[in-house]
């Protein structure tokens, strides 16, 4: 089975393109809502995570996102130390789930391939862009946060440029460009291989 990624930065629309993917059949994990899922069931991962930030880490629902994002976007070393927690445990769980497809090609969504250095365990990239406008009006519409903030958070992320350059294949989002005609050449692409 082909391992595929696909990745882009903060507000590309990488979702929208994997639930494309999706409904032509193709298996697709989600390494953000893993991350999630993983920083609240997993036992090792929540007390590393309580040891790093204190019991303000979590709350009744789980995973105190908005508390941990506020410190992370502001503090590299804590944005570094949580990392080395949740991405082990994360490319533990992608691997296990990858290994269990039997599609043709199974596809890892993720904003941090290439920085979490999960792109060694894959075959192809594809990286999904769209003008940096554009990204930062959908991630404030979605997340609800302020312009600078999100700019924090993309100055995490190695820059759309270099990211575009190290993917197999990009897909543009820019509302512009169809999104079903580029992914259906791609998954035709993959298919054939």
């Amino acid at each position: 089975m082909i391992r595929v990624g696909l990745t882009g930065g903060i507000g590309s629309g990488k979702s929208v393109v994997a639930r494309i993917f999706e409904s032509l059949g193709i298996p697709v994990y989600y390494a953000d809502d893993a991350a999630k899922r993983i920083q609240n069931m997993d036992p090792v991962v929540k007390q590393k995570t309580i040891e790093l930030f204190g019991q303000e880490a979590y709350n009744a629902e789980g995973l105190n996102k908005k508390f941990v994002s506020g410190i992370v976007f502001s503090d590299s070393e804590k944005l570094e130390q949580l990392n080395a927690i949740v991405h082990p445990a994360t490319i533990r769980d992608a691997e296990q789930w990858l290994d269990s497809q039997t599609s043709h090609y199974a596809i890892k969504e993720a904003a941090l391939i290439f920085e979490s250095g999960a792109h060694r365990d894959l075959d192809i990239v594809i990286g999904v862009t769209a003008p940096l406008s554009l990204r930062l009006q959908r991630t404030m519409a979605r997340d609800g946060i302020s312009s600078e903030e999100v700019q924090k958070r993309m100055g995490k992320q190695i820059s759309e440029v270099i990211k575009m350059r190290l993917c197999d294949y990009v897909i543009v989002n820019d509302e512009k460009q169809l999104l079903i005609p580029q992914v259906i050449a791609i998954h035709e692409k993959l298919l054939a291989l």
